[in-house]
C-alpha cells in the first residue's frame, strides 16, 4: 500500500459506523454553515432513464479539513421487485478540498436513507410545532423508517400513522416502529384522515403524481416533502407551495427538481415568495415558526451538503476504528 491509498467502505462498514443521531448533529452543522454564508452552493446532475435514472450530487465543505464530496446514485424504483437489488443504489468518493486526493470511496446507501432522515429532523427541530405529538408518514420503506425514527429523536411523539398504496407495508411498518420506538404506531388507508390529525407530517413516496391536497393540511402543520428530488416526480398539490410558508433545503435545487419546480411552471408561486433556505433558519439569519397556526412546507430535495458531512464523519470515524480495505490507485 501506499502512503496516498484510498479507503474503500461497503455499505455494512457504513452502516456500522454511520448513526442517525451523529448524522443529524453533522447535517445541521452543514446547514448552518449554508445559512452562514460561508460554503459554496451544492450542485446536482440529473440523468433520467426509462422508470428510473442517475443524479450526481457534490458540495464542498470545511470541517477539520476541507472535503469534496461526489455522490452518484442510480434511482430505479423497480429494482427490488424485477432485479431483488436495491431500488437506490450508488457510492460516494470523498476527496481533499485542498489538492483534491481521493480519500475514500464508499457505498451510498446508508449514507443516503440517515442523512435524508436527519435533513427532517433538522428542519422539523426548527420549524414543527413544539407540542407537535402525532405525525404521519407516507411511503412505508426504507426512508419512511428513518424518518418516524428521525423526527422521534427531536419530537416528543405519541402516535404516528402509516399509509402506503401497499396496505402490509402499512402494517409491517407499523408493527416495528411500534415496538422499535415504544410509540403508538399505526397503519391507515384513509391518508386525508391522517394528515388532518396529524402537527408533522412527512411524504416520502416516488410518486409522479400529486396526492396530498391542500385541503388536506390542518392549521399549523408542518409537512416535509421528500420524496421529490428529480424534475418528475411529485407528491404535493402545487396550490400548497403557493398559499403556505416554504423553506427549501437547498433554493435553486428546489427550484429545479423539488415540489417547488412544480408551483414554477404552474405558475402559482415564484421564487421571491420562498421564505428561506433551512440553512438560513439553523443560521438565525431568518426566522422560522411564529405562530402555533402557521402551516409550513419543507421542500426536501436532499443536497450535497448532507452527503459529505455524513461522508466525512463515516471516514474520520473508520480512521479512528480502523475499518475498511486500502485501495492503491496510483500503484
Amino acid at each position: 500500500m501506499s502512503e496516498r491509498a484510498t479507503l474503500q467502505l461497503t455499505r455494512s462498514e457504513v452502516a456500522k459506523l454511520l448513526t442517525l443521531d451523529e448524522c443529524i448533529v453533522a447535517v445541521e452543522n452543514a446547514f448552518r454553515l449554508h445559512g452562514e454564508g460561508r460554503l459554496q452552493a451544492p450542485q446536482v446532475l440529473s440523468f433520467p432513464i426509462g422508470e428510473g435514472g442517475f443524479h450526481v450530487k457534490a458540495a464542498l465543505l470545511p470541517l477539520s479539513r476541507s472535503y469534496f464530496a461526489a455522490k452518484l446514485n442510480g434511482n430505479f424504483f423497480r429494482n427490488r421487485e424485477r432485479f431483488n437489488l436495491p431500488n437506490i443504489q450508488g457510492v460516494v468518493l470523498l476527496c481533499d478540498g485542498e489538492n483534491g486526493y481521493p480519500h475514500a470511496v464508499m457505498d451510498s446507501i446508508e449514507i443516503t436513507i440517515l442523512r435524508t432522515g436527519a435533513a427532517t429532523a433538522v428542519a422539523a427541530k426548527h420549524l414543527a410545532r413544539k407540542d407537535a405529538r402525532v405525525a404521519s408518514i407516507c411511503g412505508c420503506g426504507n426512508q419512511g423508517e428513518v424518518q418516524l425514527r428521525a423526527l422521534s429523536r427531536v419530537l416528543q411523539l405519541e402516535e404516528a400513522l402509516a399509509f402506503d398504496v401497499v396496505a402490509d407495508r402499512a402494517r409491517g411498518f407499523a408493527q416495528r416502529l411500534s415496538s422499535e420506538l415504544s410509540l403508538e404506531v399505526r397503519a391507515t388507508d384513509d391518508l386525508r384522515s391522517a394528515i388532518s390529525r396529524s402537527h408533522v407530517c412527512v411524504t416520502c413516496t416516488p410518486s409522479k403524481r400529486p396526492f396530498v391536497k391542500s385541503e388536506y393540511l390542518p392549521e399549523g402543520i408542518f409537512l416535509a416533502a421528500v420524496g421529490a428530488d428529480s424534475p418528475e416526480k411529485q407528491e404535493l398539490e402545487p396550490d400548497i407551495l403557493a398559499s403556505n410558508k416554504v423553506v427549501t433545503d437547498i433554493l435553486e435545487q428546489c427550484a429545479e427538481i423539488g415540489e417547488l419546480h412544480h408551483a414554477l411552471a404552474c405558475g402559482v408561486t415564484h421564487r421571491e415568495k420562498v421564505h428561506a433556505q433551512l440553512g438560513e433558519i439553523v443560521a438565525g439569519v431568518k426566522t422560522g415558526r411564529t405562530s402555533a397556526d402557521e402551516t409550513i412546507i419543507f421542500d426536501s430535495t436532499g443536497t450535497a451538503l448532507q452527503d459529505v458531512a455524513a461522508a466525512a464523519l463515516v471516514y474520520e470515524k473508520a480512521l479512528r476504528e480502523g475499518r475498511g480495505t486500502w485501495l492503491d490507485f496510483a500503484g
